[in-house]
This record gives C-alpha cells, structure tokens and sequence, in this order.
C-alpha cells in the first residue's frame, strides 16, 4: 500500500489563517471530487473559521475523562475505518490528552499516513522543535508543544500562510483571533510587533532553507551539475580609483532587481606592502557599500585576477562588476588588463559586467608601490631581452648578405639593452651591454670570428656601445627607482593624512586603527601590548585579526615589534616587514598610542560628567526641599497652632479635621523626603539591594497603601513564579508608579495592575486611562525633576518615575513606559524570576501555545 502524501500549512504565530487555508482547500478537492473529511479541526469560536466548516463531513470526535475533566481527540480508528482520501488534522504539534492511543497528533497523523490516507495539517514555526531555544529568547514563552523538524521536513508540500505583524495585530484588535477580554493581554505580551516581526522571519527563512532542499534534491535525481543561479550574489571589484563608486551603485541597481541578491565590494591589496591607492577613497566606497546594504573586504594577493576570482567563486557569487580600464592606449602593451583578464578566465558560471565611467583612459597615474622588487614576469622579460635578444639578433644579422653596417649594428644592439633596462632594471641592462659587445666584437668587427680587433676605430666604437649601454642602464634604472619613490612616498603621505585627519576628527577607534594596520600591511594578528613598568608583564590594550591558537602576550613574540615609548608596543605577526615600511609603521603606533589615550580621556570626562550630573542634582534637591516641602510644612504648622490656640473652643469634630490635617501634611512630608533621599543614594550608588525569593502577592497589595480605596484594580495572578528582589525597593517602586497612574486617571477609571510570566522574566502592568505621553516624551518623563508638560499636578517634586527606574535597575529590571491599548500609559516593570523555579505558563489563551 502507497504511503499517504502530508501537506502542511505553515505559519509565523496564531491567527495569520493557517485553518482557514486548509479548510478552503479541502472545499476546492470536494468541489473536484475527492472524499476529503474533517478529523479534527479546531475554530477556537472564530465565526470564520467555524463557517468554513459547513459543508465539510466531520469524524465524530473521541471523548475522554482526565482529573474529572472531559476532553475531546481526534478518533484515530473512526478516521481509519472511514478511510477517506484525505483527511483534515489541525494543529500538528498538539499533545493528546493522557489515554489516547498515541501522546502526540503528529504520531496519528504518522498513523494515518501509512495507511495510505493523504493529511492536509497546520502547525506554527514556534513549535519546531529546533527553534525552541530561539522563540524563548524572542518571546519569553517556552513551548511545550512541539514537533520534531524531520516530520515537517518530510512534508511532501508545505505551504507558508503569511502575514504581516501590522495586519495581525488589527485582527486580534478586531476581535477575530481571541476573545474581547484577552485582547489587551495578548497584544501586551506574545503578539508584540517585535515578537511576530521575528517569528515571521524565522518562518520565511526556515520555508527558504526547505526550497533550497527541495532544489537540490531536484539537480541530484536529474543529474544538473552547472551552477543554477536562483539567488544573485555580484562582486564588485575595486581598485581605490575614483570609479569605485560608480561600480558600487551599479552593483546596487543590479541587486534591487532580485529579490534577495548581495552585494560584495572587495579591494585587492599585494602582499608586499603599501600601495598607491588612495586611503581616503576606499574608507568612502567602504562606508558607501555598507549603506547600501553590502559589505566590504579587504583581500591580499599578488595576482589580482586571479585573486579576484578565488574570492567570487569562495563565495559563490554569480556576476563579477568591474570598471573599464583606466590605462592608456599604449599601455595595453604590457598586458590585456584586468577587465579583460578575468572576463577571459571566469567561466560559464559567472558573468562579468564592464561599467563605463568617467575615468575611463585617463591613465592610472603612478606606478603602485611594491617595494624594490619589478616583479617576477618583468625581471625574467627582462634578462631574456637582455641575454636571448642579442644572440638572435646577431643570428639574423650575420644571415643578411652586406648587412646594415657596424654602426647600424652598434644601434640595433643599443635598442635591445634600453629595452632590458626598461623591463627588468640594470642588471639585465649590464648582461646586455657584455654580451652585445662580445657579439659585435666576434660577428661584426674585422677580422671576424674572432676576439681580436684589428681597426682601432671599430675598438672604440665598441668600448663606447658598451659605455652609453652601462649609462643608459644607469639612468634608466635610476628613473625607475625615483619612479617608485615618489609613487611610495604619495601612498605613505595619503594613508598619513587620511589616518592623521581621522583620529583627530575622533572617527577611528583604536580596534578599527589595528585592523586598518592589519590590512594595510597585509598582516594576521595586530596588537597593541603595554605594561605598567619595565618587570610588569605585558597586557593587550587592543586587537585585530586572528590568533590561529597562539595568542600574542609579549612583543618578543611578534614578526615586527614597533615600540611606543618605554612601555607600549605595537606587534604584528604574518610576515617581515621591509626596513622602509617601518616608517609609516611607526606614524601607525604613534596613533594607536593617541587614540589609547584619547579613549581613556573619553572614558574619564565621562565619569566627570557624571559628577557634574551628581552637582546638578544636589542643586536641584536644595531647590525642592526649599520650595516643594513648605506646603505640607505649613500646612503642619498651621494646624499645630489652631489646635494650640486658648482663644478659640474646638469642637470634637474641628479637632479631629485639624488632626487629620495634621497627618496627611506629614504622610506628604515623608513621601516627599523619601524620594528626595532615594534619589540622592541612587546617584551617589550607595543602592545596595537585598535579594530575597518572594511572591508579588506580598509585596504589591502592601504598595496600595497611600492611594484611595477603590481606585485600583488587582489582577496577580497566584501560578506566578517567585521573583528574586528586593522586597523594600519593589514596594517603594511599585507605590511610586501606582501614585503616579492614580494622579493621572481620570475620576472613575480604576488603575489595572496585572501581572504575568514570560519565560525567565515576570512583568508587572500597571496601566492607566489618562491622557498618556507621546513617543518621545517615554523617556524624558524618567529623568529627575520631570513632570509630563512642566505642569505640577498634585504634591510632589518630580522624582516618582526616576527612583522606580533606579530601584528597578538596581535589582536587575527594568522600567518602560507603553501605550495603553484604547489610552492611557502603562508602565511596564520586568522582573527577574528566581533561578532554579520552572517558568510559568504565561497568561495567555490556549491558541498561541498549541
């Protein structure tokens, strides 16, 4: 018997129609014949879902007792005796109730299928099981529910339903996924844009990864071995010319027309060293490429097509956009270019693109700097002109009858050793002028074959061949010495300034300075080491690049030690450095040795700013302890002297008014001077919490105490975890934000303070129906001395919301500040479970976890 076909409907989170989908299909197979059946579907008393339902044959459900509770599964056997061809099962990642024939519907549903029975199913990305880990760290919520990922990969067909965070949220708003009264809970807590921002992604990523399997189980059954190029990856090769930024946005251009494609700009540096690139360009094609959403890198090698093409087949790009050559015309003598180079080598797989821009022809200005060596190719060109050329030459002189003439000769041997200057410097040149010289002497001066010269003119026309030879030589090697000196010179000064003018700006960091060392000298591991005194040992102040194992702990250790002072050294491992790149190796220390210190001086102005902030606040308290605290001090003494007064008869009732008067003024006197003293220790940092496990249910319902009676509302929860707090801290924190909330509700409103549990945190709500805060007055209104609009409403000083945030930080929460759905603020305080306790399932209803 065939096994039957599973597909699956998938889904980013609950309501986004993953039931309704399948409901619809399973109307679109009866409508074309097929005897499809609902085993179990579940609405959850959405009337969509559940009008979906009609017209459809239901199995009759099993019914089964569990703690005196009847619930109702899927009846495995009914389905499986009715054997229809394709059966409807909700909810893949569902545990049965205990006493039903398997513990999870995923395993009936494996049932099912080996029957040959075709099952269309749902399930939500969150109850994979391999993404557990990744949704608890997103949504706070642990999924108990979950299904092996090999059962859902398995699926012959899945299917994403998606939708957006925005449009989910408007359902659950509408009504059409919970319950009126769990609305305001669940968009409050699991349906977050955030959460179902993150969970759609993980969906969509996920679904990717299984098309990518799909495909290539595809090339493998039909045996497609070339490079299908279903996602765009385009490399854009830079040279640190003018014309990188062009090649960058055409890149970009070329990648926005696919939907998922990359961009990767890459520089290709030689491993000797410096070179004439400017600095300045490339750190501004490099931040023009990451803001265009690509990413840059820094590549070394000698070879530069080939280079260039070991990176973009390493990262399996698709298409390579390089710039047309700036060289001029007579240029292309020493070779086809670049462009032309990679184009010729790059295969079937990759497309090259050739950008025109304006610098096109306009020559590359001068030579790149490579140390004193000509290169390999030039130095072997240079010795077979020198050596090869004369002798061939001499082979097809003495092969014409009444040759040109000994000073025709003399020229022709001339030409070849300028030739072998100019390719392979002066050695080359010296050979050339030796070997000439013999040859003329033996072929070409009477008496021939011979190394004797009979005509003294001939011997000083060869003595002065071989003269201008060794002068030409001379010079021409000298020019391209000078050559090479200026062009070094010109890259060393552009790195100096572009490097000077960016620490002094305050834009490199000192980890950014050791990575551009690393990359501008082509090195593995740079680092920073300093140490207090000359027997102190070393520490690392900064690094960049990688260890491979060894770590660098001393500069004795290092390739190239660059010392800084007597007790700073920059090291660096990969390669030895020539004696003349330790020059600008030194301006790279002397900066990193700045920047240090530049950081430390950051890191001091900022704890001086924070004394300053400390003085500010000290000013600010003196001024509200001489204005805020006259009221109830007056009030207080007002009172004391009519009850003290012998001119006036109170009555039993006038004296208790005045009492009342009394006590009132000094519950005001109090709760003002305790947050203007819970301030002071919060910004002096003498807050030292006391952690203890205990239940929100003791320390919020004692919190209550300075509002009217009636006007809050409870709604903790007893399955909470216990918190690991500060009792005190929280009470004073928790009356603080609920004062705060009863000042600013409108009469009538009663303040809600619910509480529920996420994951390994639990969070406290305390919302209002004021008239709330706006954006960006959320934080603003935490600061001290802050009332919303400058208005004082009520006593107080302003520091009601600044010591709950401080009270909260210091016991490891947090305090944030929401809108409340239908207006008002909420304020929300995140506490730490205590360790070791099992999280609670949060207060949700059943759909999001099931």
């Amino acid at each position: 018997m065939a096994r039957g076909k599973l597909r699956i409907y998938l889904g980013a989170a609950p309501g986004v129609g993953k039931t309704y989908a399948m409901l619809s299909e399973a109307h679109r197979r009866v409508e074309r014949g097929t005897d499809a059946v609902v085993a179990f579907v579940e609405h959850h008393g959405r009337p969509r879902t559940e009008v979906m339902l009609h017209g459809l044959e239901q199995i009759q459900r099993r019914e089964l007792e569990y703690r005196d509770t009847v619930f109702t599964e899927m009846d495995v056997d009914a389905v499986l005796a009715r054997r229809p061809a394709v059966a409807l099962v909700d909810e893949l990642a569902h545990t049965n109730v205990p006493g039903s024939r398997n513990g999870k519907r995923w395993q009936d549903v494996e049932e099912l299928l080996e029957a040959g029975i075709h099952v269309i199913s749902t399930v939500n990305i969150q109850h994979l099981e391999s993404l557990g880990d990744v949704v608890e760290s997103i949504t706070g919520v642990r999924q108990r529910e979950t299904v092996p990922d090999e059962i859902v990969r398995r699926a012959d067909q899945i299917e994403l339903v998606d939708m957006s965070p925005q449009a989910i949220r408007r359902r659950m708003a509408h009504g059409n996924i919970y319950q009126p009264d769990k609305v305001d809970a669940a968009l409050s807590n699991y349906f977050r844009p955030g959460n179902l921002t993150a969970l759609r992604e993980l969906a969509l990523l996920w679904v990717a990864d299984r098309v990518d399997e799909y495909l290539q189980e595809y090339r493998a059954e039909h045996s497609i071995r070339s490079t299908w190029q279903a996602r765009e990856r385009i490399v854009v090769g830079l040279t640190g010319g003018p014309e990188g930024r062009t090649l960058i946005r055409r890149a970009a251009r070329m990648a926005a027309k696919g939907s998922g494609s990359e961009v990767l700009a890459v520089y290709i540096a030689r491993s000797d060293g410096l070179t004439s690139a400017s600095p300045k360009e490339l750190a501004v094609q490099r931040t023009l490429v990451e803001d265009l959403g690509g990413t840059f890198h820094h590549v070394i090698g000698d070879d530069i097509p080939s280079a260039l093409l070991e990176f973009a087949r390493g990262v399996n790009a698709t298409q390579i956009v390089l710039g047309s050559s700036r060289r001029k015309a007579w240029q292309y003598i020493f070779g086809p270019g670049v462009g032309a180079t990679v184009a010729r080598d790059s295969g079937p797989d990759l497309d090259v693109h050739i950008v025109t821009h304006d610098e096109v022809a306009k020559g590359r200005g001068l030579p790149v700097a490579r140390g004193a060596r000509l290169g390999r190719t030039r130095i072997i060109a240079g010795w077979l002109v020198g050596v090869v050329g004369p002798v061939l030459l001499s082979l097809l002189l003495t092969s014409i009858a009444n040759g040109p003439g000994l000073a025709n000769d003399v020229l022709l041997f001339l030409f070849l050793t300028v030739v072998a200057a100019l390719l392979g410097g002066q050695l080359p040149a010296l050979a050339s002028a030796a070997v000439g010289s013999l040859l003329l002497n033996f072929y070409f001066t009477p008496p021939t074959h011979t190394l004797t010269v009979s005509d003294p003119k001939n011997l000083v026309a060869i003595v002065i061949f071989f003269a201008v030879a060794v002068s030409v030589a001379s010079v021409v090697d000298l020019a391209a010495r000078r050559t090479h000196q200026a062009a070094r010179l010109r890259a060393e000064s552009e790195i100096l300034s572009f490097l000077a003018g960016s620490v002094l700006r305050g834009e490199t960091t000192l980890d950014a300075l050791l990575e551009r060392v690393r990359e501008t000298f082509g090195m593995e591991t740079v680092a920073l080491l300093e140490r207090a005194g000359d027997v102190e040992p070393w520490t690392c102040a900064g690094r960049a690049g990688t260890d491979h194992g060894m770590p660098l702990l001393r500069p004795e250790d290092a390739d190239v030690d660059m010392p800084v002072g007597d007790h700073m050294a920059l090291a660096l491992t990969g390669r030895v450095l020539p004696a003349e790149d330790r020059r600008v190796l030194a301006a790279f220390a002397a900066q990193a040795a700045v920047v240090l210190d530049r950081q430390r001086l950051v890191g001091e102005a900022e704890r001086a700013r924070e004394l300053a902030e400390g003085n500010r606040i000290r000013t600010a308290l003196l001024a509200a302890v001489s204005h805020d605290l006259r009221t109830p001090l007056a009030s207080i003494k007002a009172s004391v002297t009519s009850l003290r007064s012998d001119d006036v008869a109170w009555s039993p009732e006038d004296e208790a008014e005045l009492l009342a008067g009394i006590e009132a003024g000094a519950d005001r006197l109090d709760h003002l001077v305790g947050n203007l003293l819970d301030m002071s220790r919060l910004q002096t940092g003498t807050v030292t919490p006391l952690i203890r496990e205990i239940d929100l249910d003791e320390v919020v319902p004692m919190a209550l105490g300075g509002v009217p009676e009636g006007s809050v509302t409870l709604d903790i929860p007893e399955e909470l975890p216990i918190v690991a707090v500060d009792p005190g801290l929280l009470e004073r924190s928790v009356a603080n934000l609920v004062e705060n909330a009863v000042k600013y509700s409108p009469d009538g409103a009663a303040v809600l303070v619910s509480a529920s549990a996420l994951g390994e945190r639990v969070e406290l709500r305390i919302a209002d129906r004021g008239p709330g805060v706006p954006d960006s007055a959320k934080d603003r209104i935490f600061e001290p001395f802050q009332r919303y609009g400058d208005a004082p409403r009520g006593a107080g000083v302003g520091l009601g919301l600044a010591v709950a945030r401080g009270f909260a930080e210091a016991m490891g929460g947090t305090l944030a500040a929401e809108d409340t759905p239908g207006g008002g603020m909420t304020m929300v305080l995140t506490l730490r479970a205590a360790p070791g306790r099992p999280p609670a399932r949060p207060d949700l209803p059943a759909q999001a976890t099931t």
